[in-house]
């Protein structure tokens, strides 16, 4: 997909194309409108050293967060330094060009280590790094040929230069920056509202957007959401601007990198929460990644070198007894505080309950339910995998009559070798392709699931990086169910009426699953089967079994 091509600018010339991701595309947006200032573009490789290492370029400006292009080694064999390299958008669109100074490969245990304190794949930017990034780095100064464009919010979609103008042109001279990419409930809006009285300052909204794709709903929502909430300020003094920021989720150096960032954009002050930016998810001891004001200390520690004022954010609780909002450290004792976690908010939405107008406001909430409906109403896959001839295909069956039995969602069939020949025609057997493959019916689950449809999926997908890939493909839109059909490989020898067995242990074909290319056993499936013994009917009963238990069907 992303092999090197050479297409023909308007000049004549032609360059080397690079087709980037979502992550790649905000991070160049940023560089060419001056949002990452001082950065002229990606990172050359004395710059990302010092930058791991220590927080600043090799000048010794500060600059908490390596931001380079990661590519593919076999896209970097063809490079050579001091060439141009055209950057293009996922369509093909050309964004930028990138002057070569540096090609490397990183030291990416070093990397995850010095800038997200942690080599645990728990840990989102850390699973990037080690799952999804390139093997090599490039960096270099880019140029310009045109933004990326956005048809989304229009009115709120501001370069650095257009902020510091309407800021400006409304006399605005103390400016707070308030940055998330959640829904703002109660306690955010009343805690943002206390900080711009207390400070006499005007308040930027500015919730980082960046990964949001064409067809996304949850963006949409979200964004939707902020404006609802703007009802709720002065309308003189508050704005709304969406930053196409790829958050990485770093803690304490990621907070420094968003004061830098909101000090580009014109803020004076900047808003750092408990635990700012950091990971929901635990590590592999169920510990937090980083203390909850570890982020507020680094940040102070570099306000003055940014020139931003950093405001510590208390945490707002509710006080019933007042019916408000107040820092919890001004709780008075005997006072009853109310509060709701995430994970019950999730659960009310899922599950139609009543959320409380003190916790978020009604419409806030009424737009969330829309994109987090109970289980049962949502989209799903079922991914079985397993050997040839293990089962998948005639369990998959099963389980595709028994859903449609159920009614109420569309149900569709994904069968390894029924998608070869109608999506896949054209592919080998060959790690890449079969990789390929795999990665297109995960494509065509997650639209489905997207969707609020069920895909029923059955290829072989031996390898556990790619099945990964899919996961998470699929569990952006909706569930994802795998089940691991454990079938012996002497009992699919055995039914294997094709002679496909035989024939790869006689040499006569090669790359065969089991044979002569080796499997990966899942570790960690929702379910796992071995037909030798019992009936088709009885399999899908079992995976029915483990639907209902997650709540995707109805008991």
């Amino acid at each position: 997909m992303n092999s090197p091509v050479k297409p023909t600018l308007n000049h004549g010339h032609t360059l080397t194309s690079w087709d980037m991701d979502l992550r790649q595309l905000c991070d160049t947006e940023l560089l060419l409108n001056g949002a990452f200032a001082p950065l002229q573009g990606f990172l050359n490789e004395a710059d990302y050293r010092c930058v791991v290492e220590g927080m600043r370029l090799v000048n010794g400006q500060l600059w908490p967060i390596p931001i380079t292009l990661d590519v593919t080694q076999p896209f970097a064999d063809r490079l050579e330094i001091g060439q141009k390299i055209a950057l293009r958008d996922p369509e093909g669109i050309l964004i930028a060009t990138l002057a070569l100074e540096s090609i490397w490969i990183p030291d990416k245990r070093k990397e995850a280590l010095n800038v997200f304190g942690t080599d645990n794949i728990s840990h989102p930017a850390v699973d990037y790094l080690y799952h999804h990034a390139g093997e090599v780095y490039l960096g270099g100064t880019l140029k310009a040929v045109e933004l990326p464009q956005h048809h989304d919010y229009r009115q709120h979609r501001h370069t650095p230069d257009e902020l510091k103008a309407a800021f400006k042109k409304l006399g605005w001279k103390r400016i707070i920056g308030f940055h998330t990419s959640s829904p703002m409930h109660t306690a955010q809006r009343e805690l943002t509202a206390r900080i711009a009285r207390e400070l006499e300052a005007s308040l930027l909204i500015h919730p980082a957007t960046g990964m949001a794709q064409a067809g996304d709903a949850g963006h949409f929502t979200l964004v939707r959401c902020y404006q609802y909430l703007l009802a709720y300020y002065p309308e003189q003094s508050t704005m709304l601007s969406l930053l196409p920021l790829a958050t990485r989720m770093g803690g304490p150096r990621e907070a420094v990198w968003h004061a830098i960032i909101r000090k580009n954009y014109g803020c004076t002050h900047i808003i750092i929460e408990r635990d700012h930016a950091s990971p929901d998810a635990n590590d592999c001891n169920g510990e937090t990644f980083y203390q909850p004001h570890d982020a507020q200390q680094l940040a102070r520690e570099f306000a003055d070198e940014i020139g931003i004022g950093i405001v510590n954010a208390p945490k707002m609780v509710y006080v019933q007894d007042r019916t408000e909002y107040v820092a919890e450290s001004e709780v008075r004792l005997g006072e009853t505080v109310l509060d709701i976690s995430g994970a019950e908010f999730q659960r009310r939405l899922r599950a139609g309950l009543v959320v409380p107008e003190w916790f978020s406001c009604s419409e806030v909430v009424n737009e969330l339910r829309k994109v987090h409906p109970p289980r049962h109403r949502q989209g799903f896959t079922v991914f079985f995998t397993g050997l040839s001839g293990a089962g998948k295909s005639t369990v998959a069956k099963a389980l595709t009559v028994k859903m449609l039995e159920l009614g109420g969602r569309p149900v569709t069939l994904l069968d390894g070798d029924v998608v070869r020949k109608h999506l896949s025609s054209e592919l080998g057997f060959s790690r890449e392709h079969r990789d390929l493959n795999i990665r297109r019916i995960g494509f065509v689950a997650s639209e489905i699931s997207k969707n609020g449809g069920i895909a029923i999926c059955a290829p072989i997908a031996p390898y556990a990086a790619t099945r990964r890939e899919v996961r998470e493909m699929v569990s952006t839109h909706g569930g994802f169910v795998e089940v691991y059909v454990a079938t012996p490989i002497e009992e699919c020898e055995r039914r294997d009426r094709k002679g496909l067995y035989a024939k790869a242990r006689a040499g006569l074909i090669k790359c065969f699953t089991g044979v002569n290319d080796p499997y990966e056993v899942p570790e960690r499936p929702e379910l796992q089967l071995d037909t030798s013994g019992i009936s088709p009917d009885e399999c899908a009963h079992q995976v029915l079994l483990t639907l209902e238990r997650q709540g995707f069907i109805k008991s």
